[in-house]
């Protein structure tokens, strides 16, 4: 696996979206800090008193905000989910845009410091944290999906059906290929996985 730097920020717009969460600088301080945590040693190590210790907080300074490491991590990786689709375009039309940013945000998925350190080295925690319920970061995703699906659906090159409902798909086809990318990189090369992750939204969407 190739060295990331923890430290560094997804791609972000000047201005958080709207409809996006949001967090205030102490709360961001401390979900950066379990972000580079987590991708440095992993979930399971991860502790209310060591992420004290990095951000330089109170244990009860954090126990105020989250009431678990589990809720930590959980709110980590959303701020972490939410960073990533504060990079991707809003105003999207077509289904060709939508297919794009849908695989511009696999790729991005798994470059990230975070998350491309657990598909890399705990492919479980993914799975438990991405995969096994629809939580914040889930929504926010489908959120983003639905609302695409919408407008490209108006201008005709989206078939209909409900926005919701095609969206789950969606998020489904991207994460079970972001999931077992690494698993059959030496079945397929990288560019083919690209166009075949692309064949595959294109043909769920088209009219």
């Amino acid at each position: 696996m190739e060295d990331r730097q923890a430290s560094s920020e997804p791609p972000a717009r000047s201005e958080v979206r709207a409809d996006l969460p949001s967090w205030d600088t102490t709360d961001a301080h401390i979900l950066d800090r379990a972000a580079a945590l987590i991708s440095a040693r992993g979930t399971a190590r991860l502790t209310i008193a060591e992420l004290a210790r990095e951000a330089k907080v109170s244990r009860p300074t954090i126990y105020r905000r989250w009431s678990s490491v589990d809720e930590v991590v959980r709110a980590a990786l959303l701020r972490r989910t939410v960073l990533l689709l504060n990079g991707f375009e809003t105003a999207v039309s077509t289904r060709a845009e939508l297919v794009a940013e849908a695989v511009r945000f696999a790729d991005a998925f798994e470059q990230d410091a975070v998350f491309g350190s657990l598909l890399a080295s705990e492919p479980e925690a993914f799975t438990q944290y991405s995969l096994e319920r629809v939580g914040t970061s889930q929504r926010v995703m489908l959120s983003w999906l639905a609302d695409a699906i919408v407008h490209a659906q108006r201008g005709g090159t989206v078939r209909p059906g409900d926005a919701d409902d095609m969206s789950v798909m969606m998020l489904l086809i991207v994460q079970s290929a972001v999931l077992s990318h690494n698993a059959v990189s030496a079945l397929i090369g990288e560019a083919e996985w690209h166009t075949e992750l692309t064949r595959a939204m294109d043909g769920y969407l088209r009219p």
